[in-house]
C-alpha cells in the first residue's frame, strides 16, 4: 500500500496537508508544528504496544518527510503523487529515531502535558472546526483526525461543532446534521472494540514483562 493509500486508510484522507492539519500554503515551520502535534497523539511513548498507533506514527513520519523536502513537496503539489522509491521514504528508516532527531527533548510527561493543555482549548476547537470543513461533516473521519480524541470525547466534539453551526461559523453539512443513529452506534461499537483490544494488548504485554522475564532468569540461574 502506497503512502497516499495508507493516509486514506488511517486518517480518512489522502491529502498530506490535511493529515498534518495544515494548509497547502503552510510554511516549513507550520508543517513541522503540524507534524509535532499530530504525531504526539500516536507516539509510542503515549500509546505503547498498539499496532495501529505505530503504523500511524510511521506514516506521519513519511508525510512530514515528503512535505519538508522542497523537491518532493513540489512534485506532490503539482502532480498529486509521491516518489515511493525515494531515499526519503526508504523502508528501513527508523521513524522513531527520525522523530527523536527533530524533537530530542520531548519526554513522556511532555506528551501527557500537551494532551491535558490541548483538550478544551481554543486551539482544539479551531482544529475541530477545520476538520469539520475538511471532511464535510463526516464524523467518522472527524473523530479519526482530531488530536488526542477517543470515543468518550465525541459528545464534546459534537458540541463544539453544533455551537459553531448555531453561531454561523460553520455550514450545516447534511452528513453531520442528519447522521443516522445506526451510524453513530456503529462508530461507538467500533471505538469500544478498539479500546478493548488495546487494553488486552497492554495486559498481555504486562504479563509477559512480569512473568516471562522472571522465568527466563530462573532458567538461567538453574544452569
Amino acid at each position: 500500500m502506497g503512502l497516499l493509500e495508507c493516509c486514506e486508510h488511517l486518517f480518512g484522507t489522502s491529502n498530506l496537508y490535511q493529515v498534518l492539519g495544515v494548509e497547502k500554503e503552510a510554511s516549513e515551520a507550520e508543517i513541522r508544528r503540524g507534524y509535532y502535534k499530530v504525531s504526539l497523539q500516536v507516539h509510542p511513548d503515549r500509546v505503547p504496544d498498539n499496532e495501529q498507533a505505530t503504523e500511524k506514527f510511521q506514516v506521519l513520519g513519511k508525510v512530514y518527510a515528503v512535505l519538508s523536502d522542497k523537491e518532493q513537496r513540489a512534485v506532490y503539489d503539482e502532480q498529486g503523487i509521491v516518489d515511493e522509491e525515494s531515499d526519503t521514504l526508504r523502508q528501513d528508516r527508523s521513524w522513531d529515531e527520525y522523530w527523536r532527531l527533530l524533537f530530542p527533548k520531548i519526554t513522556v510527561d511532555d506528551i501527557k502535558a500537551f494532551e491535558t493543555k490541548y483538550k478544551g482549548s481554543e486551539e482544539e476547537a479551531a482544529d475541530v472546526r477545520k476538520s469539520y470543513m475538511d471532511h464535510k461533516g463526516n464524523m467518522d473521519r472527524i473523530m479519526v483526525s482530531v488530536l488526542c480524541c477517543t470515543y468518550e470525547d465525541e459528545p464534546r466534539i459534537r458540541e463544539i461543532i453544533e455551537k459553531a453551526i448555531a453561531a454561523g461559523e460553520l455550514p450545516a453539512f447534511d452528513a453531520f446534521t442528519n447522521e443516522s443513529e445506526k451510524k453513530k452506534a456503529a462508530r461507538k461499537r467500533q471505538a469500544r472494540q478498539k479500546s478493548r483490544e488495546q487494553k488486552m494488548d497492554s495486559f498481555l504485554t504486562d504479563l509477559e514483562a512480569k512473568y516471562c522475564k522472571k522465568g527466563g532468569k530462573g532458567r538461567a540461574e538453574k544452569k
